[in-house]
């Protein structure tokens, strides 16, 4: 083949530090555009971005030419950068250090999407610490809670 082709689709779930409520509502939309852009300029094109006060949900088509913790690390690095020039009142913000990443396939987009539109309302009644070990539960992935939370 003369040509190389890859289209692998992540869904990505990470915390503000501490799971503080740090992303407030009035300056959602400009930071998930702010990421979407980042991650365009990284070759990886974003599907949905969304999420709640302390934590996002990112959908994204990974680039061919980057690694996943280049993409994702960049992007929590320029977004939380973008944050702290929002005003006096975003000055301390961080993500966590970590992330969950999950692979999923193309017939799985929809789903996805419906989820990651939906954390508003799943959040009326799960924390983000049961969400996270239900995705982690239903990838099957194994994890030591001393150090899921950061």
């Amino acid at each position: 083949m003369s040509q190389s082709l890859s289209k692998i689709l992540l869904h990505a779930v990470f915390s503000t530090k501490n799971r503080a409520p740090s992303i407030r509502p009035e300056i959602e939309p400009r930071l998930y555009a702010y990421m979407a852009g980042i991650l365009e300029n990284l070759e990886s094109h974003a599907i949905r971005i969304g999420g709640v006060a302390d934590h996002v949900h990112v959908l994204f088509r990974l680039s061919k030419n980057r690694s996943v913790s280049e993409v994702l690390g960049t992007l929590k690095t320029n977004s939380s950068s973008w944050m702290k020039e929002q005003g006096r009142i975003h000055a301390g913000f961080h993500w966590q250090n970590g992330y969950g990443n999950f692979s999923i396939g193309e017939s799985a987009i929809d789903g996805v999407v419906q989820y990651i539109d939906n954390q508003k309302e799943r959040h009326k009644t799960m924390t983000f610490e049961e969400e996270l070990k239900r995705l982690l539960d239903l990838y099957h992935m194994e994890y030591d809670e001393r150090y899921l939370w950061d």
